[in-house]
């Protein structure tokens, strides 16, 4: 499979260079209890580890049934909907394990800032294959809260 690999190896280096084009942050929460922050007079979770912090890119799910209703705790009806993303990055990236969270700090051109301030849970661990070009992860995009707070 020489000749596939050799294909396979201009295909990878073409998505990174014009796919992957976004700086990606993925963190999983930090470990311990809250602490009390002496400046801001609130109580803060742990620091995060950041585990993966470089190109990629983040993409919109495109199958129907990829978008969940499920009605909050106590709501006999749907208020928000659950959207899947899939998150896009080197082959080089580690695998992203599940529940760890996805940022995107930095966009290729300035007017695409659509997907700043947004966060992502991962569903599932890297999605893999026997052929791979760009390792890919399934997402969950976080809502913000009712109460009009930030996520």
């Amino acid at each position: 499979m020489a000749g596939l690999d050799k294909i396979l190896a201009g295909v990878t280096t073409w998505i990174g260079a014009n796919l992957l084009i976004d700086t990606i942050r993925v963190t999983l929460p930090g470990s311990g209890d809250p602490v009390f922050n002496p400046d801001t007079g609130q109580i803060e979770p742990p620091a995060s580890t950041v585990v993966y912090e470089g190109p990629g890119a983040v993409i919109a799910g495109n199958d129907v049934a990829g978008f969940l209703a499920v009605p909050d705790a106590g709501e006999p009806w749907v208020k928000e909907t659950t959207s899947r993303y899939l998150l896009l990055t080197p082959l080089t990236a580690p695998i992203f394990p599940k529940d760890a969270t996805v940022t995107v700090p930095a966009v290729h051109d300035p007017a695409r800032d659509g997907l700043l301030g947004r966060s992502w849970l991962v569903s599932d661990p890297t999605l893999g294959g026997t052929v791979e070009v760009v390792r890919r992860t399934a997402l969950d995009q976080l809502r913000a809260p009712l109460s009009g707070g930030t996520v």
